[in-house]
């Protein structure tokens, strides 16, 4: 447990082992916190991930 959310963080090869029934389900607030918008980097793209007002999550590259 090595973030500020205490949760466990998963390499690669742990990432890799889970089944199609055993979907990682993370949190909006593990992965925003006291934020409202975050930048996902997948491959060579940065994403912006966001809560609109409504409480809704808006995803734009």
């Amino acid at each position: 447990m090595n973030n500020e959310f205490n949760t466990p963080l998963l390499n690669d090869a742990q990432t890799k082992q889970t089944t199609e029934t055993e979907k990682r389900r993370i949190s909006s607030q593990a992965l925003f916190g006291s934020q409202r918008e975050i930048l996902i980097t997948h491959s060579d793209d940065v994403y912006r991930l966001r809560i609109t007002n409504n409480g809704k999550l808006i995803l734009t590259k």
